[in-house]
């Protein structure tokens, strides 16, 4: 047996004798050096959904040859602040981007699709394959972000089979999950076939009437699995996923109860629960009002291509929704995870210019916070109904169900594909070991699984059987709003202290002999002081000319009758000497700057007891 590092715990079996989870295997402990691995040994290299959730991008590389079974990105926690999106760390791929042969999409899901136009940026893909729905939305995602000339889209069906370089060939697998066109695909390769069964759940009453292809999958299993790859996010769930048609009476009974406007928020991706929305809006006699970017663009794609099947004439402008009856108007909006610029959000909080809550008015929830995101739905919940709306919410009210398969739902992915070797992926920490164990039970011995983290290069070939043999690049890289760069690490921590701290800023005008032109500027923001303003611009004002008289020397350099001040080199010795004043003035350290203005015009001005007006001078900033 191979020695490794691993963490043994045990699981519970329903109450039977314990099952030992399997093994952690530490990246620390195995080579950091990917070359050593033969190039005919596959490598699977996932860069983002695990330890988490969300940004699902994973590599598979054999023979010098890559290709990516989707990107997405995931959405900012708290603490990021001004950070819109985030993305994997894709070090790896900008370094090895001429080994890249394509891509394979398996679902337009945001946490899937969000972060290939951001990665188009950085280098090309020659091809992505993808179902049609995800195929139209990452086209508009691409146009918008400039790069759509940097990669061809090509749209598949299932079973459709696409050869990527000379190591890689795709079948598409239809699946079942809270999107529509979604797909499981088996990855053949010189080491053996793959499964990676994107996101899906068991749903044996698909809204849209396409069935999970097992028999695919069985046949498959029958040939021989090197290695199942596998969605974990419902690990810990217990029995199987209900059918997303489950919700269909529940929101119906919440429809024929509503007596005024109808509001309800869900995922816009989630297309089977729009087309039943908009179902039942058609059932109870409701004129559909479209609020949300992301809704609009969905609706429109899904009923191109027939996924959503509804009459033009349920839906109405939004301008007219004041001049439709009550009882006759439902508002299909985003919002459903209290993101901050999202339509039901600015409706809550009253800065929606069209929309405003009424008493009276049926908000419906149907969608559960994802995790991170409970307190921003709850505030939402909260402003609504303060403004005297009537909010349906909650799992109780089983207005949503899971896009993702439960334990048992895992155990019949595994019974199908009967996989050799088994990779859980897309989760939490906590869901991956549960999913490992759960493919213990199902017969997969220990040695043939490992848990892993992002970054980590999984080798697996019959030979060696599957190891963790190095580790990549793996991170997070951050969007702003401005979606031009990235923000640093150095950007946010910047970020966080300012939002904890608050900063110090003072700015001084100076003369070409060393002298103040003014008092300088104090300005405090969200710094807690017993002084006044007048109080620190005094104490500024004495800190900042005894500096200069102290310092100004070691900054002066004349030479051939010529003088010259190293400028840069005075605000930094400014700065210490304010720093030490502000250190004895308040309990710790706030974030400082200063600011030096050089007068160019004013050689010989008025001594700092007589300040300059500091309008009518030329000053250049240092």
């Amino acid at each position: 047996m191979r020695q490794r590092s691993r963490t043994r715990t045990t699981a519970k079996n329903n109450g039977q004798s314990d099952i030992p989870k399997p093994r952690s295997k530490a990246a620390k402990s195995a080579p950091k050096v990917a070359s050593k691995i033969d190039k005919s040994t596959l490598k699977i290299i996932p860069l983002g959904g695990l330890h988490e959730i969300g940004k699902n991008t994973c590599v598979f590389e054999i023979n010098d040859e890559i290709i990516l079974v989707d990107a997405g990105l995931a959405f900012p926690s708290d603490e990021m602040h001004g950070v819109n999106i985030v993305l994997p760390d894709v070090t790896y791929l900008r370094e090895n981007h001429h080994k890249i042969k394509g891509m394979i999409v398996t679902h337009g899901h945001e946490d899937h699709i969000g972060g290939i136009a951001f990665h188009l940026k950085q280098f090309d893909i020659p091809i992505i394959h993808g179902p049609r729905l995800a195929m139209a939305l990452l086209a508009d995602k691409l146009e918008e972000a400039g790069v759509s000339g940097r990669t061809e889209l090509k749209t598949v069906q299932p079973r459709d089979i696409v050869r990527l370089g000379q190591s890689f060939e795709v079948e598409y697998i239809r699946n079942t999950h809270s999107m529509a066109d979604s797909f499981t695909v088996a990855i053949r390769t010189p080491a053996g076939v793959v499964i990676h069964t994107g996101d899906f759940k068991i749903d044996h009453t698909p809204v849209d009437g396409e069935f999970f292809d097992f028999a695919r999958l069985a046949s498959y299993g029958e040939e021989g699995v090197l290695c199942l790859v596998s969605d974990s996010t419902n690990a810990e769930v217990p029995g199987h996923t209900p059918s997303e048609r489950s919700v269909f009476p529940n929101l119906d009974r919440a429809f024929g109860q509503a007596k005024g406007r109808l509001m309800v928020t869900t995922f816009a991706s989630s297309v089977h629960r729009v087309n039943m929305l908009l179902e039942l809006a058609q059932k109870h006699q409701r004129s559909v009002f479209v609020v949300g970017r992301s809704m609009l663009n969905v609706i429109a794609h899904a009923r191109s291509l027939g996924y959503i099947k509804c009459p033009d004439d349920l839906f109405k402008p939004l301008n007219t929704l004041n001049s439709c009856p009550d009882d006759r108007a439902m508002i299909l909006t985003t919002g459903s995870q209290g993101e901050p610029m999202a339509a039901l959000t600015r409706i809550s909080n009253g800065s929606h210019r069209q929309i405003k809550v009424r008493a009276g008015d049926t908000i419906i929830f149907s969608a559960n916070p994802i995790p991170g995101n409970t307190i921003a739905v709850v505030n939402t919940i909260d402003r609504l109904m303060a403004q005297g709306a009537h909010v349906i919410y909650g799992k109780r009210q089983g207005l949503h169900v899971s896009g993702h398969g439960a334990q048992e739902d895992q155990k019949l992915m595994l019974a199908l594909t009967r996989p050799k070797y088994f990779l859980p992926v897309h989760g939490e920490h906590r869901m991956l070991v549960k999913h490992a164990a759960t493919a213990q039970s199902m017969g997969i011995p220990e040695d043939n699984m490992v848990v892993i983290q992002n970054g980590d290069i999984v080798a697996v070939d019959d030979n060696q059987g599957i190891r963790i043999a190095g580790k990549v690049s793996s991170g997070i890289e951050l969007v702003d709003s401005s979606r031009n760069g990235i923000v640093g690490r150095t950007v946010l921590k910047e970020r966080q202290q300012l939002a904890e701290d608050g900063i110090i800023t003072i700015s001084a005008t100076v003369d070409l002999n060393g002298k103040l032109l003014a008092p300088p500027a104090v300005h405090l923001r969200g710094v807690v002081t017993k002084l006044s303003q007048a109080d620190w611009e005094e104490k500024a004002h004495k800190v900042v000319a005894s500096g200069l008289r102290s310092r100004w020397r070691e900054v002066v350099d004349t030479a051939d009758d010529q003088t010259n001040v190293r400028w840069d080199g005075l605000r930094s010795r400014l700065e210490e000497e304010v720093r030490y004043f502000i250190r004895r003035e308040l309990p710790k350290r706030y974030p400082l700057l200063v600011f030096l203005l050089q007068s160019v015009d004013a050689v010989d001005a008025e001594p700092a007891s007589k300040p300059a007006n500091p309008v009518k001078k030329k000053v250049v900033t240092v």
